[in-house]
This record gives C-alpha cells, structure tokens and sequence, in this order.
C-alpha cells in the first residue's frame, strides 16, 4: 500500500532519508491509554506506514546491537540480490573462519558449498553466526569489506548513530546502534524486502539434519506477528524487535536491554498490544477517489476532478476518526491547462479544534486549453469571478 501518510505525533521516520524530531505531540493526537510500563534499557514502538512514534524511551543511547546485527547484514545481501550482483541460488564457499566462529550456528562445513538461499535463512531464522560471514565473504571478500558496505547501507538509511565492524553481532567495542536506528533498519527490511521479509515468520529451519527453531517466541503466541529479529549479549542484555500487522496497521516494537527471554518476549508483546488498542490507521480517502467537481476556466469542460493520486490514510487515537473535521481549499481560479496530478488545493484536517496536517490534492485527470470561444466567455466569467 502506497499511500501519504499523516504524520503528526512528537516524532516522526522518514525512512527514504533520515529519521528526524518533529514538532510537540498535540493533545488532540494522544490516545488516553498509557504506554505500558517497562524495565529495560531501551525500548520503541513505531507505526510502520507513517513512521510515527508511539511509545518510546532512550531511543538515542548507544548500545551494543548483538545479533540485531544481522538485520543489516540480511539487508546488505538482499541488495545486492535486488541489485543484480547476486543470485539466490549462487553458492557460497564456507571458509574455516566461518566454520570455527562461536555463538549460535547454523553448523555448516568447512570447504563446502551453500546456496545464498539456505545461508539467509540460517541468519534470519537460525540466528547463524556461521552463515553471517559465510555471506559476508561471499559477497564482499572480506568480513571487513562487508562491514564497510554494512556503514554505507546505514547512512542511506539515515542510521546516524550506528557503526558495524563485523557481520554477526560478536561483541566488539566499536560496534554500535540505537533503538532509533535499529527500528529504522527494520521497516527498511519490510517495506524493500517484502518477499523476504516473510522468511522472518518461519518457525524453524533444518539443514544438514539439524532443526533449530526460530528464537522470537512471538512468532508462537501471536499469529498476527511476523517477524523480526532476537540478540543477546552479556553487555546487550536481551533484545527483541518484532513485527505485527493488523488490517492494513503494521506496527514494530524494539526492546533493547532486558533482563531475559521471557521479560523481552512479554515487553514487546505489551507494547504491539498497546498500539493497537491505542491507536488506528483508517483510510481517510482511497485513490483517485473524486472529492470534489472544482470550477474550471479556460477549458472545454466546466469542472476537474479533485482527489489524492495515492489516497490518504491518517494514524489517530482509536474511536476517534468519526470526530475528525475535513476542509478541502482550491487555489482560485483554476485555469486550463492542467497535468494530472498537479497539485491544486489543500485538504486539512483537524482534531478537537487541533489542524493536524495539511496535504495537497491533485487534479484526477489531464485539462486541455479550450478553444477561442471558451477563451472569451471565461474571459468574461472572471469579471464577476
């Protein structure tokens, strides 16, 4: 779904560039249901289509991302696959550093062959810090040389406040990253990657004989969560970013920092629950839907469509959608010729009194100039205009 979003709370993503602090949450937009309350480090909760944060706390701190890392090394290869450089069913020498690596595995064999496919699905359902630098040599030589494709994947993103030196999440002290940027890595992978995003709800995994399951224990105690992705270190803590979509309301929630596998299960999973019981993206106006006939002049035909090419949906606090005010302004006079898609207006919409956004609207169809005659009779129109 491609549609403009509203964005309105007191921060906001732009995922095509950076993501940025907005202006101060307006009363009107806050849901009356708190945030959950939690213990750990760090913790986020985004919709997904309009980049709005809806619960947060030291998004910013810098923290050591553990197996969160993969996120971006998922995203690095699925690039290149995207990009043409690499083939899903190309094959990948397993060297003897990635066999010997420690941490969770996906165990496979020094000197063998492995397709770029199993070798995915061993990093995103199996956790594998094998198969992260079996892709990483695969792809850039060196586990080096993909960190360095890893840094310039983040600052596309608008990462701002990460660094990667290795591919798998092993500690090391000049690796870093934040909620913010993690979360942000996260919609990225969802909104790019939609096919291979779905590999993150896999349950479980085997190769060479060995079934492992995937960590995100989500993934069993709610059907609508489809991802994303666990860490643990000794200095991380426990780390979770997860993924649910309800409808057509997507929402990511990252917990960073607590104290064990049931409490970040249990956090985020208070966190999905409170945004959607908080919060609901209805569609406002579908695409190329005709708001408005708008008075047209110098042009064959007397009106044009008014509209939103892409429709409009609008994140709000649950119930209140029916309580939104919609004042549609045309710029006057409107003249032929016209584009279609030209902007021509502003739809603005308002809350208890409250505006919270000002969108344009286009014209729905393509206006040719009108002939001579059309010429003087709007002529003439516009002196009583």
């Amino acid at each position: 779904m491609n549609r403009l979003p509203l964005f309105f709370l007191a921060f906001t993503l732009s995922f095509s560039t950076t993501m940025t602090a907005g202006s101060v949450l307006p009363e009107a937009a806050r849901s009356p249901v708190p945030p959950p309350p939690l213990e750990a480090n760090a913790w986020l909760l985004i919709d997904h289509e309009t980049g709005t944060i809806l619960a947060e706390h030291n998004v910013d701190e810098r923290v050591e991302p553990a197996s969160l890392t993969k996120m971006m090394t998922t995203f690095v290869v699925l690039e290149r696959i995207r990009d043409g450089a690499l083939r899903i069913e190309d094959e990948a020498l397993v060297s003897d550093k990635a066999w010997k690596t420690g941490g969770s595995k996906m165990f496979i064999e020094v000197n063998k062959r492995v397709s770029i496919e199993d070798l995915l699905k061993g990093v995103i359902i199996q956790s594998g810090n094998d198969a992260s630098i079996a892709l990483a040599e695969h792809v850039a030589g060196s586990e080096t040389g993909f960190a360095t494709m890893m840094n310039e994947a983040a600052h596309r993103l608008g990462m701002t406040n990460s660094h990667f030196t290795n591919s798998t999440g092993l500690p090391d002290e000049e690796q870093y990253s934040t909620a913010k940027d993690l979360t942000l890595l996260s919609s990225a992978l969802i909104r790019e990657f939609p096919d291979h995003y779905s590999w993150h709800a896999i349950k479980e995994f085997t190769y060479s004989g060995i079934k492992q399951p995937n960590r995100n224990l989500l993934l069993w105690r709610d059907r609508t969560v489809d991802g994303i992705k666990t860490g643990y270190t000794q200095a991380a803590g426990y780390c979770l970013i997860a993924s649910a979509k309800r409808g057509e309301m997507r929402l990511i929630a990252t917990v960073l920092g607590a104290g064990s596998i049931r409490a970040r299960t249990s956090q985020v999973q208070s966190l999905l629950a409170f945004g959607f019981a908080a919060y609901e993206l209805p569609e406002l106006f579908a695409a190329e839907e005709v708001i408005e006939h708008a008075e047209l002049f110098f042009a064959e035909q007397e009106t044009v469509a008014v509209g939103f090419a892409e429709g409009l949906t609008l994140l709000v606090p649950k119930g209140q959608t029916s309580k939104l005010t919609k004042q549609l302004t045309l710029r006057a006079p409107l003249k032929a010729p016209l584009v279609r898609g030209a902007p021509i207006g502003t739809m603005t919409l308002s809350l208890k009194g409250e505006v919270l956004g000002k969108y344009p609207v286009v014209a729905l169809s393509n206006i040719k100039s009108g002939g001579w005659w059309n010429w003087i009779v709007d002529t003439i129109r516009l002196w009583f205009y």
